[in-house]
Order: structure tokens, then sequence, then C-alpha cells
């Protein structure tokens, strides 16, 4: 019973009340957000709430972050887009419910890549991703979740180039964002007791209703009404060619959604002050996929968007995303009428602050501070998450970019001192690492043909950083002993003295002062 307790955070100071409140308005808020991810992957609405209800309630008891919603994203959904084209291309004729089908295991398989991702603990390579490429991130997200908000100031924003709102019609739409907008900004400001996110909602549907305010509704979008999602096996041919064809999408699902939820959990850390598990979430993640595989659902990750609003409410347990996911369930299968009569405009409202809370405004501040190429590595990533709506491609760019300028600027810090002791010794004081970005500067620093008969090379001063280096250390010697010169290699580790060929006969080392680095390190967790 007590590890029960501990799952839902009854074991330290939690507000209840809070929590529910902003459990509540995580819910109405996914709601539209879920509606538009599944329509967007071309499914029906209720793979996305389904989706926002198994992603939400499994991460929010299993997760690794308290605090962080997951749900239906359109990270996500855009790779199925990808799936939808390939599936027509092999049969045009192809419905939407055996479409449907092949999504289901695709989340599933990703969600097995995930779990396998989080028993391996790979969640520890998020250390790999520099804070340009966070930044770039970040920005890049609350770009696009401000620019998702834009089609719903057009007539029918269910409809592509749908013609922009006029007249009376506009007035009163953008009058009732920019109402919502003042809520959120000023309640805050008079007490913290209650969620202004969920409180700007009341009031605009309260303006509606009573006053017959004509505007657009959730209902608008799509119905949101169904009834408890059945567990069922993805209804497809289970050979190779099958899972061939999915698993390319499946594995993309699984990175586009790690890469999304671990830097959210960093983000959400960075905000609370407190550290998340990555590993734990990634778990929680795979689960999750799988379960929402089996329960009709399309899969998805952690929301930055909604994450925030829990946080920004108040929220720092497990409860709130479980009272969230509940409440959304409880909302399709009871209150759809009542949601579907929700207006736009306060939901807008409610996504622009989002992005405006997400987008790191300190980023310009240290812009002058920064380095040139950390300044083009978060611009870079920004633009591509803009242009392209893939997080997981943008990162990708972001941290190979970062790693490269990070091998320039490493490969010309290679330095050499030279002397001659009183016994006509050469001696060469290595500084820097030695690694395949320096190998050709390191080369560059020996003179072969007038060095005298016996030189020193010494490491004490550098690292041997992977095999580029052993082998640049395998010709230097050997190019040394072909005119019949003597090499000593100094202060070298254990591994490195054994991948060298000739270890035996150029090494001359006191193992006592041995460094104990290797050249390839993987000891932290």
């Amino acid at each position: 019973m007590q590890k029960i307790f501990n799952l839902f955070d009854f074991k330290q100071k939690v507000d209840y009340k809070i929590e529910v409140l902003s459990g509540l308005t995580v819910a109405i808020a996914l709601i539209p957000e879920a509606v538009a991810f599944a329509l967007i992957a071309g499914l029906s609405p209720l793979t996305g709430l389904y989706a926002a209800f198994i992603m939400g309630i499994i991460t929010s008891i299993f997760g690794g972050r308290p605090g962080m919603i997951s749900g239906a994203t359109g990270a996500v959904a855009v790779v199925f887009l990808g799936l939808v084209e390939t599936l027509k291309s092999m049969n045009p004729d192809i419905t939407v419910d055996e479409i449907t089908q092949y999504v289901f295991i695709t989340v599933i398989l990703a969600g097995v890549i995930q779990m396998i991702a989080g028993f391996l603990k790979l969640g520890k390579l998020m250390r790999l991703v520099p804070q340009p490429v966070i930044f770039g991130f970040v920005n890049g997200l609350a770009i696009i979740i401000f620019m998702s908000q834009l089609p719903q100031f057009t007539v029918d924003s269910t409809v592509k180039d749908s013609p922009w709102m006029q007249g009376e019609q506009l007035y009163m739409f953008l009058g009732l964002v920019l109402l919502t907008i003042l809520i959120i900004w000023s309640l805050p400001k008079l007490t913290k007791a209650f969620p202004p996110g969920l409180a700007a909602i009341l009031v605009i549907f309260g303006l509606v209703y009573f006053f017959g305010i004509e505007t657009s509704t959730v209902g608008d979008i799509a119905s949101v009404s169904g009834g408890f999602p059945i567990p069922s096996v993805p209804d497809i041919p289970f050979t190779i060619d099958t899972l061939l064809m999915v698993l390319p999408y499946s594995a993309i699902v699984a990175g586009v959604g790690l890469i999304e939820s671990l830097l959210t959990l960093n983000i959400i850390d960075e905000i609370t002050g407190t550290r998340g598990k990555s590993n734990k979430e990634a778990i929680a993640q795979g689960s999750a996929n799988i379960l929402s595989g089996f329960f009709l659902g399309m899969g998805g990750c952690a929301m930055l968007g909604q994450s925030l609003i829990n946080i920004s409410s108040g929220s720092r347990a497990r409860l709130s995303g479980i009272i969230a996911a509940i409440a959304l369930l409880i909302f399709v299968m009871y209150g759809a009428n009542i949601i579907e009569q929700l207006p736009m405009a306060a939901l807008t409202g409610l996504m622009i602050m989002v992005a405006v809370g997400t987008f790191e405004w300190a980023s310009f501040k240290t812009l002058r501070r920064m380095p040139k190429s950390d300044v083009m590595v978060m611009i870079l990533v920004t633009v591509v998450t803009v242009l392209l709506h893939n997080l997981a491609l943008a990162v990708l760019v972001g941290v190979i970019i970062a790693a490269l300028v990070f091998a320039w600027d490493n490969a010309k810090r290679i330095r050499a001192r030279k002397r001659i002791d009183e016994n006509g010794v050469k001696h060469y004081e290595i500084y820097g690492p030695l690694f395949f970005g320096s190998t050709t500067i390191f080369n560059s620093k020996f003179d072969i043909k007038n060095d005298p008969d016996e030189i020193v090379i010494d490491f004490h001063e550098s690292r041997v950083v992977d095999m580029s280096a052993i082998e640049t250390l395998n010709k230097l010697t050997e190019r040394y002993q072909k005119l019949g010169k003597t090499v000593h290699l100094k202060h070298l580790s254990p591994d490195c003295r054994k991948l060298l060929k000739n270890a035996d006969e150029i090494i001359d080392v006191n193992i006592l002062e041995d460094p104990n680095y290797k050249v390839i390190s993987d000891d932290f967790d």
C-alpha cells in the first residue's frame, strides 16, 4: 500500500487543490491538441484522445518527471504522414480503418524500442545535447505552438487555405483571445490560489454562453464523444514484409518521442530546480506507447506546452497528470456535449501564452556573450524546427554541427614544447587532445629527418582519444624506426600501450605516473 501511496506522491507535501485544478486545466487544453494532431495524421480524432489518456496516465504514474504531461503530439503525427503515403502507394484503395491498424502496430514497436533504450540507460545521451541546441529547440517549438494557433483566425480552421475572418467575426474572436491573455497574465499578480488558465477558460465560456456570442467552439473542429477504449490486437498481416515496412517509422517515432520527452524533462528540471530520471521516463514512455497501440491510440510523447501549463499552474506532483488523463477520458465518455461548446478563442489565448512562456527570451541577452558558433547552432536548430516541424532532426543537426565545431576548435589546440636535454635526447611535450581532428597538426610538430637518434614524446598533458590517434602514433613510430631512431612514449594509458603495434620496443613509461584515462570511456551514468 505504501508503494501505491508513493506513486501518487502522498509521501511528500502536496497541495491537492492546486493539483486537481491544474489537472483539469491541462485536460481541457489537451482536447483540441489531441484532435488536431490526429487530423494531421489523417486519423480519427478519438485516436488522438485515447492516446492522450493512455500516455498521460501511464507516464504520470511511472514516469521519471512528476508534473510532466504526455499525450498525442504533432512531432509524432508528422511521422505518420510518411507511413500513410507509403501505405497508399502500395494500395490506393486502402481505407482509413486499415491505415489506423498499421499506425497501432507502429506505435507498439516504437514503444518496445523506447523501453529497450531505457533499460540500456541510453537516456544519459541527452548530456550530449549542448545548451544552444536546447535554446534552438525550445524557441522553435514556441514558434510552432504560436503558428499552430493562426488557423483559428480563419473562417474554418479544419479546412486548408481557409480565408481569414473578417469584420465583426474577427473582432469578436480577437477580443476574446486578448481577454484570455489578459486574465492569464494578470491573475497570478492578484492570487495564486487558482490556475489562471482554467480561470480564463471559465470566464470566456461564461461570456460566450450567457451572452450568446457566436464564435467557433471545440465542436466545430470535430466530435470528441466516445466510449472507453476497448483493447484489441492490430488487425494486420503479421509477416516479415509488414515488419520491415513499419520498423523504420517505428524507429523514427521512438527517436522523436525520446528526444522531445527528455528535452522537456530537462527544461522542467531547470524550471523546478529538481532532477528527473531520464531512463525511467524512457521506460514509461515506451510502455505507454505499447499500451496506446493496443488501446486504439496513435501514441505520443511528452508535451512541452501542456507541461508548462501544468507547472505554471503550481503543480509539482504526479497527481495533476493523473487527474488530467482521467478527466480527459470522462470528458470523452460523458461530457462531450459540454466540452464541444468551449470557445476556441479561450484555448487559442491559452496556447499563445504557452508559446510566450516557452520561448527562451534570455537567449537574446546571451547572444553577445555566446561564441558565434553557438549562436549559429541555436538559430539553425530554430529554423529547422520551424520549417520541417521535425524536432528530432533539428536536434540531431544541432548536435552534429556543435560536435564538428567542438572538434575543429580542439583540433587547433594541440601543441608541442620541444627541448634537447644534456644527453642529446630530444623531448616533445604534447599539450591538448590527440584525436582524429588533430592528427594532421600533431604530425607537423615532428622533424623526423633531422631529429637525434633518441627522442621522447611525453603525453602527460595530453590525451589519446580515439583509434585515429592510436594509428597516427603507430605510423609516427614506424617512420622513426625506419631511420634507426629510438622513440620513447611516456605517460600513455594502459589501453593505449596495448593498441600500439610496437609497444614493447618503443614505450618507456613509469606505470605509477601513468594516467588512468581510457581511449574511449563510458564510465559515467
